[in-house]
C-alpha cells in the first residue's frame, strides 16, 4: 500500500460519518451533486467490434466467447483480499437497449484501472453507475467493502464513498482555488480544513494559487484544482471521467505523468476511463479494455497490448494487422516468407495444417524496395508523423500491412517493396476467419 497523506486521519473521518457526524455534509458528495449537466445519461450499445470473433493462442487461451474473458486471469490470486471496488454481473438497460452487459471488475487497494474502450462500448455508463448518478439494472456494485447497488434501491451518491472529476473540471467560478479544494470538507472553514487545503494544493503544485479565481488558471492548473477537491475528502475510490480530454495535445502528455504522480503519492485507488490508448497504457497500474457492455481483457498494459486475448482487443491497441499465415510441422508460411513455428506464441502440435490469422504490428515489419519480380507488395499509402513513416502495404494476396521506418527512409506511393518479419519477440495468433 502507498503511503496515504498525514493531513488527515482517514481512520478517524470515516469513524465520524459512521457515527453521524454531518450525515447531511458527507465529504463524498464532493463533486457529484452538478454532474448531470456534465456527463452523457448513457452511451450506446453499439460496438465496433465482431461478437462472431474466434480467438486463439494457447498462452493466451482460446476461449468460447471472446467478448467473456474472466478477470482471474489476469488477476492476482488474492485479489479479493484487499478490494476497494467490485462489480459483479452489472448489467445496464435503457428500455430495450443494453448499454452494460454483466460486466465483472475489481480494483484493488492503491492502484489505478483504465476502462478502456471505444465511443458506445459503456465505460462511461459504468463509471456513472459506480458514482450513483445512474443505478445498475442487475448485478452489485460495492465500494469499500458496501453494497452500494444491487439492482435494488441504489445508496446516493453523496452517502457513497466516492470522488469524482469530470471532463470539464466543473469548478465553481464565484470561489477562489482553496475556497474549490475545501468545499466538500465537513467544515471548510476549520482550521483542519485550511490544513488539508494547503497541503493538497502543494501536491498538486499549486500551494501559492489557493487566493487565485479558477478563471486565471491555464487548463492544466483548472485539472489539478478539480483533483485535488476531489481527493480533500479522502475518498475510497477516486474516478475521472476522460480526464485530459479537453487538454490540447502537448499539455495532455505532461498532465498524464503529473497526475499518476499525484495519485501515487496520495495513496488513492482510481478508476479513470478514456478511449486514448495512450493514455490508459501510460497511466494505468491495470487496463480493462471494455467491449459491448463487457470487460473483454482485463490486465497490465504490457499484458493486454502483448498478449491481447481477443481480436478485438488485438485490433483496439495498437495500428494492428492480421498476416495470414499456414501451420505446418515445422514452419509457419506466410505472404512474406516462411518462419519457424516458434514465432507464434503457445502454437501446439495438434495446429499443422491449420490456418490462422498472426498479429502484427507496424515495429514488427520492414520494406524494402526490389524490382517488380521479386516483390511481396506494393505501397498503397504513406503516413508521416515526424520521427517516423508509416507505409501501408498491399501484399500480392491482398492483405494490407503497415511497416515502421525512420522518417529518413521514403518510398513512394506505388513502389514495389519486399516485405520482412524481423519481430524479436513471439506473436499472438487467431484462427482464420
Amino acid at each position: 500500500m502507498r503511503e496515504e497523506p498525514t493531513t488527515t486521519n482517514r481512520e478517524e473521518t470515516r469513524r465520524n460519518r459512521d457515527e453521524g457526524v454531518n450525515a447531511d455534509t458527507d465529504p463524498g458528495a464532493d463533486s457529484l451533486s452538478d454532474t448531470d449537466a456534465e456527463s452523457e445519461r448513457a452511451e450506446s450499445a453499439a460496438s465496433a467490434a465482431d461478437p462472431n470473433l474466434t480467438d486463439g493462442g494457447a498462452a493466451v487461451g482460446a476461449h468460447e466467447d471472446p467478448a467473456v474473458v474472466p478477470e482471474t486471469a489476469a488477476t492476482d490470486d488474492d485479489s479479493e483480499a484487499d478490494a476497494v471496488l467490485e462489480l459483479e454481473g452489472v448489467v445496464k438497460r435503457y428500455g430495450s437497449e443494453t448499454a452494460v452487459s454483466g460486466l465483472d471488475l475489481t480494483v484493488r487497494e492503491g492502484e489505478l484501472v483504465t476502462l478502456l474502450g471505444p465511443s458506445g462500448c459503456g465505460k462511461t455508463t459504468t463509471l456513472r453507475m459506480i458514482a450513483g448518478l445512474e443505478t445498475a439494472t442487475e448485478g452489485t456494485i460495492a465500494v469499500g467493502g458496501d453494497v452500494v447497488d444491487d439492482g435494488g434501491t441504489p445508496t446516493p451518491p453523496e452517502d457513497r464513498d466516492v470522488g469524482l472529476v469530470f471532463q470539464e473540471f466543473a469548478l465553481f467560478p464565484h470561489l477562489s482555488v482553496a475556497e474549490n479544494v475545501a468545499f466538500g470538507l465537513d467544515d471548510p472553514d476549520s482550521a483542519e480544513a485550511e490544513r488539508r487545503t494547503s497541503d493538497l494544493l502543494e501536491l498538486v503544485g499549486l500551494g501559492d494559487y489557493g487566493d487565485r479565481s479558477p478563471a486565471d488558471l491555464s487548463g492544466g492548473q483548472r485539472q489539478r484544482v478539480a483533483l485535488a477537491r476531489s481527493l480533500a475528502p479522502e475518498p475510497d475510490v477516486l474516478l475521472l471521467d476522460e480526464p485530459f480530454s479537453n487538454l490540447d495535445v502537448s499539455l495532455r502528455v505532461r498532465m498524464r505523468e503529473e497526475v499518476k504522480r499525484i495519485l501515487e503519492e496520495a495513496g488513492v485507488t482510481a478508476v479513470s476511463v478514456t478511449h486514448d490508448q495512450e493514455e490508459a497504457l501510460s497511466i494505468s497500474d491495470r487496463v480493462a479494455v471494455v467491449n459491448d457492455g463487457r470487460v473483454e481483457q482485463v490486465g497490465s498494459p504490457g499484458e493486454v497490448f502483448e498478449n491481447p486475448t481477443s481480436r478485438f482487443v488485438a485490433s483496439f491497441l495498437g495500428q494492428a494487422s492480421f498476416l495470414p499465415a499456414t501451420v505446418t510441422d515445422e514452419a509457419v508460411e506466410t505472404a512474406v516468407g516462411s518462419y519457424h513455428r516458434d514465432l507464434l506464441t503457445g502454437l501446439g502440435d495438434g495446429y499443422a495444417g491449420s490456418s490462422v490469422d498472426v498479429l502484427v504490428r507496424p515495429d514488427d515489419l520492414r520494406a524494402t524496395p526490389t524490382a517488380e519480380g521479386d516483390a511481396d507488395g506494393t505501397v498503397v499509402r504513406r503516413q508521416y508523423t515526424g520521427p517516423s513513416f508509416v507505409y501501408h502495404v498491399r501484399l500480392n494476396d491482398g492483405t494490407v500491412v503497415r511497416c515502421l521506418h525512420n522518417h529518413t527512409e521514403e518510398f513512394d506511393v506505388g513502389e514495389p517493396v519486399a516485405v520482412t518479419l524481423v519481430a524479436d519477440h513471439a506473436l499472438a495468433w487467431y484462427p482464420s476467419q
